[in-house]
């Protein structure tokens, strides 16, 4: 029976095995069966030498490729702020041989799109390349509605494919931009010492017991091996880069380097080894022709041999304070080697001893050597493209559209009061870019802004935010943006009355039923002003899921008509597709009534826009609602309370109550100050004494003073 004390270590062992089982599947949670559609004879997943969980496919011993989840590799936020987790594999030649989607929270595919048709838009990678340029509209389909999730799904595959066969040696690194160049501008006379303290000469010194140590436990350890004092020099070598002036020109003298420099080929290099002790680097076995089997060369997966060609007996040091050395040599790194002087490389020195008659043991030192940053400029280094600033680039025409269009709105707002006073330009104006919206930024671009936007800004301050997220949809982000600041300025009525394409749909769809003479159904102000409730319930309904399920939420926010009528352009399935109609159909015999009563985005805008500056709709002090209610019965969406206060939070900024505000025809007021204008002027025309311009005379003129006018 244990002891007492051991059961505490005993539990413990337990639980943290228990954790080991349950942290394991997630970090290689691949099995070999989701991987048989690109590998089908595959046998067994081993986990890879890599920084990630990676898993290399096998049949037997043979590798046929690698597999992973691209969210461990390159976790790409897409539309909804998080990324969309793929299973990628490639085969040894770098060949994408399955792409299927594993997860994703992006609202649009939860509710609306088959998910088969992200899984087929995943499938047409294979079989591309890893280097390949996948690009959606040239050689990929895009998905209607879903431009943004398409997009991020093609390039995480294709990124985290890169970055994976390039850890695994199959393509270069794509990180690695152009080798670094030797500074020839750059040289300092220096002494033995002052290389050596530098790191420009650096050191490998063996002992006779470190070396005897490297064959323990092998066949060579005591074949015929005669055991020397284990503190005695097995080798003291030093070696440095030559290309440097400051390296080159003091060890070698200046015609000694001038002369080594105009041996060498552009994109060679020169390294100087030099060394004493009872073990030599270059090896009695050396013959003209062979290789010098002691000495390599290595940087990255790229390893140098030297042979007798690449070799130059190096004379006397020119150098103050230099050691006396039995071998010193020079040895040529051709160009087809691709040496980059700004990467770490080592010089391995290999200790060959009988184990047999016949047979050999070897034990191989590393002597690591970095180039000092004062002897060479690195290129900038290249920098992978961030997606949004792809995305940017192809929606130029688009962007372009957009941005003509938000200046002619800020020009319009800027200008109301001018363009209220000619409502034959604004009607027509406001008509055409009703059109503008509905068609360009809707049914084209794709562009309708949604609660969901809302929620995911909101979720994403709380869980972590990133640009990224928001900056991949441009026309959605200039969208928000423009929002933004037209909210402090003007409220909610300017996305709500110009910018919203479902919005703009019910506008026409009433405009056009008014013209057909279909009546009009008003509901009472009293009852409509508890409808406005509505939407701010839902509003509050929808943020209250989202902090519990973003995706709960978004599924939620299908009380929204815009995938169904704008963004999938009515192709859906019967349930939503009679919803959308419906709210449509409604909108013609009441103004607008979704966007009144329904809608959580309109809520959610009403809010902030609390804060707005200034008030631009301006109204007649004293006249408007007591008696006059002209305004408040023809304002459509019913934002003009009896009083004749304007509520700038349900207000869609028409400005039809601004043209009747100028007009001399309609208005009270107004009309009041015409007819008192014109009295003046009759009875300024009948005294005779005031000088005015008469058109109708020909070459006579006829003074007449006419009282002036001004509007409060």
């Amino acid at each position: 029976m244990p002891a007492p004390h051991s059961r505490p270590a005993g539990i413990v062992g337990l639980l943290l095995g228990l954790f080991l089982l349950l942290i394991t599947p997630a970090l290689h949670a691949l099995e070999l069966e989701q991987v048989r559609e690109g590998f089908p004879g595959a046998d067994r997943l081993e986990a890879a030498e890599s920084q990630w969980p990676v898993s290399a496919v096998r049949a037997g011993d043979e590798l046929l490729g690698y597999a992973f989840e691209s969210i461990d590799v390159a976790p790409i936020p897409a539309y909804s702020g998080k990324p969309v987790n793929m299973l990628v594999a490639f085969d040894l030649e770098g060949r994408i041989v399955q792409a299927d989607v594993l997860g994703h929270e992006e609202p649009i595919m939860l509710v609306g799109i088959p998910e088969a048709r992200l899984e087929g838009f995943a499938d047409d990678h294979v079989p591309a390349h890893v280097n390949d340029r996948m690009k959606v509209g040239d050689n990929l389909d895009a998905i209607s509605g879903a431009t943004v999730t398409v997009i991020v799904v093609s390039d995480t595959i294709m990124r985290a494919a890169r970055q994976v066969a390039a850890e695994q040696g199959i393509i270069e690194d794509p990180s690695i931009g152009p080798a670094a160049t030797v500074r020839q501008d750059v040289f300092e006379p220096a002494d033995w010492e002052t290389l050596s303290g530098d790191g420009t000469l650096r050191r490998l010194h063996l002992t006779h017991g470190e070396v005897d140590a490297s064959f323990e436990g092998t066949p060579a350890e005591d074949y015929l091996h005669t055991p020397q004092p284990a503190e005695r020099t097995f080798i003291e070598l030093f070696y440095t880069y030559l290309n440097p002036p400051t390296a080159g020109r003091n060890l070698l003298g200046d015609t000694g380097y001038e002369q080594l420099m105009a041996e060498l080929d552009e994109g060679e290099h020169a390294i100087a080894v030099m060394g004493r002790g009872d073990y030599s680097f270059k090896g009695s076995g050396y013959v003209r022709g062979g290789i010098f089997d002691r000495l390599e060369l290595s940087q990255g997966n790229t390893t140098v041999s030297f042979h007798d060609r690449d070799h130059i007996r190096l004379g006397g040091l020119g150098i103050e304070g230099a050691p006396t050395f039995d071998e010193r040599d020079i040895f040529i790194v051709r160009e087809e080697a691709a040496f980059d002087p700004g990467q770490p490389w080592q010089l391995e020195l290999l200790v060959r001893r009988a184990s047999g008659p016949l047979d050999t043991e070897f034990s191989r030192f590393s002597a690591d050597y970095s180039v000092p940053e004062a002897y060479i400029e690195r290129p900038e280094p290249p920098v992978e493209e961030p997606i949004w600033v792809q995305v940017w680039r192809d929606n130029a025409f688009q962007i372009g559209v957009l941005v003509a269009g938000l200046l002619v709105l800020t020009v319009i707002m800027l200008f109301q009061d001018v363009l209220a006073r000619h409502p034959r330009i604004l009607r027509p104006l406001r008509l055409g870019f009703l059109v503008y919206t509905l068609v360009f930024i809707g049914w084209y671009s794709l562009a309708q802004l949604s609660v969901v936007n809302i929620l995911t800004f909101t979720n994403s301050l709380i869980s972590g935010f990133s640009w990224g997220s928001f900056l991949i949809d441009p026309m959605m982000f200039i969208l928000w943006s423009f929002v933004a600041v037209t909210l402090l300025l003007w409220g909610r009525g300017v996305f709500c009355g110009w910018l919203c394409p479902f919005g703009a749909l019910q506008d026409l769809v009433n405009k056009a039923a008014r013209r057909l003479g279909v009546k009009q159904i008003e509901v009472p102000f009293g009852l409509h002003e508890r409808l406005w409730a509505i939407k701010y319930i839902l509003l509050l309904g929808l943020f209250a899921l989202s902090l519990h399920s973003l995706g709960t939420a978004e599924r939620y926010a299908e009380v929204e008509p815009f995938k169904t009528a704008i963004t999938l352009r009515f192709q859906r399935e019967w349930g939503f597709l009679l919803y959308a109609l419906g709210l449509v159909a409604i909108s013609a015999f009441n103004h607008k009534f979704y966007c009144r009563y329904v809608c959580p985005l309109g809520a959610g805008l009403a809010i902030p826009a609390r804060l707005r500056l200034f008030d631009w709709l301006k109204r007649h002090r004293g006249s408007c609602g007591t008696p006059c209610q002209i305004c408040a019965n023809e304002c459509e969406v019913a934002a003009i309370h009896p009083d004749g206060r304007i509520n700038a939070n349900e207000c869609h900024y028409c400005l039809d109550c601004q043209i009747t505000y100028h007009d001399d025809q309609r208005c009270p007021p107004v009309i009041k100050r015409r007819k008192r204008y014109e009295k003046a002027a009759r009875m300024a025309a009948g005294q005779g004494g005031v000088e005015t311009h008469d058109p109708g005379s020909a070459g006579n003129s006829k003074l007449q003073r006419i009282p002036t006018y001004q509007e409060d």
